[in-house]
C-alpha cells in the first residue's frame, strides 16, 4: 500500500514538473497572437504601429510622446500610444494605448499604475458603453472613481477627484478585468502554445470631487464615438 502510495506520488511530482517545464517553454519561446486593436507591422521589430484617433466629435487632440519614464519602465516590445482630448469648455481626458509583445509584463494592473501617480481608488465598478456603427455591440469597460492631493506650486495641498475607465482586448476577446485577462492568456496559451497578444485601453479625466458621475458621463461619449476608430467590433477581430 504504501509502494502504491509513493508512486502516486511521484506521478504526481513527474505531471507537475513536466508541466511547469512546458509553461516555462512556451513562455520562452510563444508564438504571438494577432492584436485586438488595429496595429500595423514595424520592419525588424515586435512592436507595432498603433495610434489614438485624432478627430473625435467636438475634440481637438494632441498626440503626447510617450514619457521617459514608461520608455525606462516597460519592455521593449511594448508598442504605446497616447493622446490628449480638449473640449471647447476645458474639460480634458486623457487616452491610453498600451500593446504587448511576448513579454505579458506590459500589462500592468490599474490599481498598481494610479496609485504610483498618487491617485486613490475610492470605488471601482463595471459598466457597459454602447458603441454604434455597422455593427454595434455593448462594451463592458471597469469605472473607477479615483481622488488624490497634490501640491500646487504654490505649496498649497489640493484634493481633487478623477474618473478610469480602462479594459483589456484581444483577438476576438475582451475583459474589463485584469485578473480575467492574466486567466484568460494563460489558459490560452497552455491550450494553444500561441501568446494572446492584449491590450490596455484606458481614459483619464479629473474632476471637482462629487462630479465623478458627470464626468463619467462625458467620457462614455468620447469612448464610444472614438473606440470603433482603432477597435473593430468583436466579430472582426
Amino acid at each position: 500500500m504504501k509502494n502504491q502510495k509513493w508512486i502516486l506520488f511521484a506521478v504526481a511530482l513527474a505531471l507537475m514538473a513536466g508541466g511547469a517545464a512546458l509553461l516555462e517553454r512556451l513562455k520562452s519561446h510563444p508564438r504571438l497572437g494577432r492584436p485586438g486593436i488595429t496595429a500595423e507591422t514595424m520592419t525588424n521589430s515586435v512592436q507595432m504601429k498603433i495610434g489614438l484617433p485624432e478627430n473625435v466629435s467636438y475634440y481637438t487632440s494632441t498626440n503626447v510622446p510617450e514619457p521617459a519614464l514608461v520608455l525606462g519602465y516597460l519592455p521593449p516590445d511594448t508598442s504605446y500610444a497616447e493622446r490628449m482630448y480638449l473640449a471647447p469648455d476645458g474639460f480634458w481626458v486623457q487616452a491610453t494605448l498600451i500593446l504587448m509583445g511576448a513579454d505579458r509584463t506590459s500589462i500592468h494592473n490599474a490599481d498598481f499604475c494610479l496609485r504610483g501617480q498618487g491617485w486613490v481608488p475610492i470605488s471601482k465598478s463595471i459598466a457597459e458603453i454602447p458603441i454604434t456603427g455597422t455593427q454595434p455591440y455593448s462594451l463592458p469597460v471597469s469605472e473607477w472613481k479615483v481622488n488624490g492631493t497634490f501640491r500646487q506650486p504654490d505649496g498649497k495641498q489640493v484634493t481633487t477627484g478623477g474618473v478610469c475607465v480602462f479594459w483589456f482586448v484581444a483577438d476576438g476577446d475582451e475583459t474589463p478585468s485584469h485578473f480575467d485577462m492574466m486567466k484568460k492568456l494563460a489558459l490560452h496559451l497552455l491550450k494553444t502554445g500561441v501568446m494572446e497578444r492584449w491590450a490596455y485601453v484606458s481614459y483619464f479625466a479629473p474632476c471637482a470631487p462629487g462630479r465623478e458621475d458627470k464626468t463619467f458621463a462625458r467620457m462614455k461619449r468620447l469612448i464610444a464615438a472614438s473606440v470603433p476608430e482603432f477597435q473593430p467590433p468583436p466579430t472582426q477581430r
